[in-house]
């Protein structure tokens, strides 16, 4: 009798879809402790992060909310670096940030107008190139998007003092002379953070062309830390001598970037959605762009549809 002769099961290959993960800090205060007296009261910034995480969970993101007491430097910088670790190729990772702006003193020379640019954090400031090095982390593949609605944020100088704010309406800067207070009293602490940054970059491998291809920020962040591998994509509240502006509910960026979306009825790319942002917001605060990594996976990002994973 013939042996009966079966083929064998056909193996399947299951495609791995992209991973989202998103991470959103808003402060509405900071700790006076750390910034010498100063409490910087602002509204809708936990409204801005809670409703840019509602966002990423409609795109199949996985999100994290720190809410000022819970946006530490600590805890920040905990979650950019499990999400850094955690995605590959492909995936996605969403950072949202509202809150104040602020500077401190820069000591490695990096700034023409020699101070470095942060985000205010609830016990202390996270400084651009701290931000930067968190950023270079990602591995290469990945797609990193930072909407950050502060002021400080177009790029990392300010070359002309930005003009008062309308009647009535709050700043998402930190005053100047807090600011001075602020780094005069941490200047150890601030100065050490660059000289660890510093450290970690020295081995970096600078291309001095692909430096001088960039402009502002990201002429800073190659500078810095070199080739980014991930493609990063950065839209901010606002040029560097404007102000990002407060609001009841949500701030101005955040309020417009979310009115443009109309819970995904959006259709253009990263591109159009910059320009209806800005296009809707006053002359006084118009949201800056820029982009880090080979410029072929920027451009593919670029391209995209805004929040697709």
């Amino acid at each position: 009798m013939a042996s009966k002769i079966t083929s064998a099961p056909a193996l399947k290959v299951a495609a791995t879809k992209p991973k989202g993960l998103s991470l959103h800090i808003g402060l509405n205060a900071v700790s006076p402790a750390a910034y010498g007296g100063w409490d910087g009261p602002l509204a809708a910034c936990e409204f801005d992060a809670n409703d840019m995480a509602a966002l990423a969970k409609t795109k199949g993101m996985k999100p994290t909310v720190l809410l000022t007491k819970k946006g530490t430097r600590a805890a920040v910088l905990s979650h950019m670096r499990a999400a850094a670790k955690a995605l590959k190729a492909g995936d996605l990772f969403l950072l949202t940030y509202s809150g104040h702006g602020g500077q401190v003193g820069d000591i490695n020379g990096d700034e023409p107008d020699q101070k470095d640019e942060t985000w205010c954090l609830f016990d202390g400031q996270l400084i651009d190139d701290e931000l930067y090095l968190e950023l270079s982390r990602f591995a290469a593949g990945v797609r990193v998007l930072v909407l950050s609605d502060s002021c400080h944020s177009g790029s990392v100088t300010r070359d002309f003092p930005p003009p008062p704010p309308p009647p009535g309406q709050r700043v998402k800067l930190m005053p100047a002379e807090v600011a001075r207070r602020v780094y005069a009293e941490h200047k150890d602490f601030y100065d050490q953070l660059q000289v660890d940054v510093l450290r970690e970059t020295a081995k970096a491998s600078i291309d001095p062309d692909a430096a001088l291809a960039q402009v502002g920020a990201a002429s800073h962040a190659v500078a810095l830390v070199g080739a980014f591998k991930p493609a990063v994509l950065l839209i901010s509240g606002c040029q560097d001598n404007q102000t990002s502006m407060d609001g009841a509910h949500n701030g101005a960026f955040t309020g417009q970037l979310l009115k443009v979306w109309n819970s995904g009825a959006f259709s253009g790319n990263y591109a159009s959605f910059h320009s209806r942002i800005r296009a809707g917001l006053p002359p006084t605060q118009s949201p800056n762009l820029f982009v880090l990594g080979a410029s072929a996976a920027a451009a593919a990002f670029v391209a995209q549809k805004p929040f697709t994973v």
